[in-house]
């Protein structure tokens, strides 16, 4: 028998159960059928031999180093330039936040495929920056800045900056105001105060943010595909070579191996310095960090030697138009590969040139009445709705949990619901192409399905766990003691008061299923492919103003979605 303690956990469990049993199944083998691969020869006997392939190759070691390379000044910058944008939207009103957040989300949920096929407009040697330049007169020769390492930093920045400001905002407006007054009436100018006490409590928000940054950034490949020359290749490349090209899935395995023990260590490390909490929004760290000796006594020391210059630089909180101005200009560039697209698309040119030449519908009748095009993004649709549905049912299960949990418990429970966002996705993408190659799932919806669901589980999770925080539970107690059963109260109480948040989950995990890239191309088959894969498939080969009318169809669907949740909480708040 049980004991009350063991009810009450089994109790709070529950309704996570779906989501671990799910994420056992189809990320922890597919996991381990990685670990597997890369450790055992032919003849199924244990083996490091890749391994040693990559450790005695300087390629190969040229290629690590440029992919962490890469992600880490990927990381600084977009959490360096994103730094502003966030401090400004945490010192506005959460109506105006709001507004500036819509045009934030849309350049960050626009498709990958389409922000590099407009960077690949503008930097290009015939690009829009180029033919600009000429026209001015400013050069006579212009000099591509794509495919370059600087197309590669210039093209992941823009992707990547984005995420630095939603992860870093949440902590920067959890920071009690009433410190910084604290501070100021014992004698510290704004200056000071800024770095010696808003500084130390938003740093676990930039530490969430870089380390989110630099580990999505391990996995690309599009950007530096596209953007980049041979000398930027990164290891997500290699992977897709050694098995699409060269048929050798132990050595694919390594690689995914090395590059997820390198995510684990670093995962690792965050956790031991700021604290897994960070991720979902909560600071662990006090003011004073004992976790980062030195940190508060060398930002206290800048804080004082800028303080000196205090009347010449002006109070920071007197600033919040600069701020402004800063963010305006971030947010301008963040939405520049939208507005190369809109006009390419209309082109009549059969050739991409700037400015676009005519006006024609030709390349969006081109697409709407293709069988390829259409094939292919019907079944993004039919695949993401199952995928949202799917999500969000398991992650609010698990969020609930999470909720209810003791507080010993809800860290391990957490670190296993966020794993699939830690892991670099081409671990995951090439585990699953080896389980569902077993299972017959290859070049199937279903299959396309479950591996878009591992990825947007963590999403839906953050999500729910940040509704649920905010949720008062004395209306679900009420309900309960006036006789309501679980099933009422969920859908006359909890329900409505959640709405936002419930379709905020959905449209995240829709999102994240129609532009997803990485899966499709292992699981799709090739036969049948999605929208994301089939323009891959074009760009690689050939890039055509179909590409950009594609694009741009992308970009309205997504602005659509980001849209639709405002509608919600406004019926939420009501």
């Amino acid at each position: 028998m049980l004991n009350s303690s063991s009810r009450k956990l089994f109790k709070a469990m529950l309704p996570a159960l779906p989501s671990l049993v799910f994420l056992l199944c189809f990320f922890c083998v597919p996991v381990y059928e990685i670990l597997q691969t890369g450790a055992y020869n032919a003849e199924g006997n244990l083996s490091l031999a890749q391994f040693h392939r990559i450790s005695g190759d300087i390629v190969y070691a040229k290629v690590l180093w440029t992919t962490f390379k890469i992600s880490l000044l990927t990381a600084l910058f977009a959490v360096g330039l994103g730094f502003p944008v966030a401090y400004f939207l945490s010192q506005i009103s959460d109506r105006r936040r709001g507004k500036w957040m819509i045009w934030l989300l849309v350049p960050f949920w626009t498709s990958y495929l389409v922000k590099t096929f407009a960077w690949i407009l503008l930097l290009s040697k015939t690009g829009v920056l180029a033919s600009i330049a000429m026209g001015l007169g400013l050069v006579d020769d212009p000099q591509a800045l794509a495919p370059s390492l600087s197309g590669v930093m210039i093209g992941m920045v823009h992707a990547m900056l984005p995420l630095a400001v939603m992860n870093m905002l949440p902590i920067m407006r959890g920071v009690n105001a009433q410190l910084l007054q604290a501070a100021e009436t014992l004698g510290a100018n704004r200056t000071v105060a800024f770095f010696s006490v808003f500084l130390p409590l938003a740093a676990p928000g930039m530490a969430a943010a870089g380390l989110l940054v630099f580990i999505t950034s391990l996995g690309f490949f599009i950007l530096p595909a596209l953007l980049g020359t041979p000398q930027e290749t990164m290891v997500a490349q290699l992977v897709i070579s050694a098995i699409n090209e060269l048929f050798n899935l132990p050595f694919a395995a390594a690689l995914s191996t090395v590059l997820l023990v390198c995510a684990v260590a670093v995962f690792v490390a965050y956790d031991k310095l700021v604290g897994l909490s960070s991720l979902s929004g909560e600071s662990r760290l006090p003011v004073r960090n004992k976790n980062l000796p030195g940190m508060n006594g060398f930002l206290i020391v800048v804080g004082r030697t800028l303080g000196r210059a205090h009347g010449a630089l002006g109070p920071i909180s007197a600033r919040v138009r600069g701020l402004k101005i800063y963010t305006l200009v971030m947010i301008a560039l963040l939405s520049l590969p939208i507005l190369v697209v809109l006009p390419i698309a209309f082109t009549d040119s059969p050739f991409l040139a700037f400015p676009p030449k005519g006006f024609s519908l030709r390349w969006f009748s081109s697409f709407m009445f293709s069988p390829v095009w259409q094939s292919a993004l019907l079944r993004s649709f039919g695949v993401a709705v199952v995928t949202a549905l799917a999500a969000t049912a398991l992650g609010l299960g698990a969020a609930l949990s999470l909720t209810r949990l003791p507080s010993a418990w809800t860290k391990p429970m957490l670190a296993v619901f966020l794993a699939p966002l830690i892991v670099p996705r081409i671990v995951i993408a090439v585990g699953l192409f080896y389980l569902f190659a077993r299972l017959g799932l290859v070049g199937t919806n279903l299959g396309l399905a479950i591996g878009h669901t591992v990825l947007a589980i963590p999403y839906v999770v953050v999500t729910m766990v940040a509704a649920l925080k905010r949720f008062d539970w004395r209306l679900d107690d009420a309900g309960r003691i006036l006789g309501a059963s679980a099933l009422a109260r969920l859908r006359t109480i909890q329900m409505p008061m959640m709405i936002g948040s419930v379709v905020a989950a959905l449209q995240i995990a829709f999102i994240i299923s129609f532009d997803e890239l990485t899966i499709a191309i292992f699981v799709s088959g090739g036969l049948t492919n999605t929208l994301p894969k089939q323009m891959w498939d074009d760009m690689t080969l050939q890039v055509n103003p179909t590409l950009a009318a594609v694009s741009l169809v992308m970009v309205v669907v997504i602005a659509v979605l980001v849209l639709i949740p405002t509608f919600f909480k406004r019926a939420e708040q009501a």
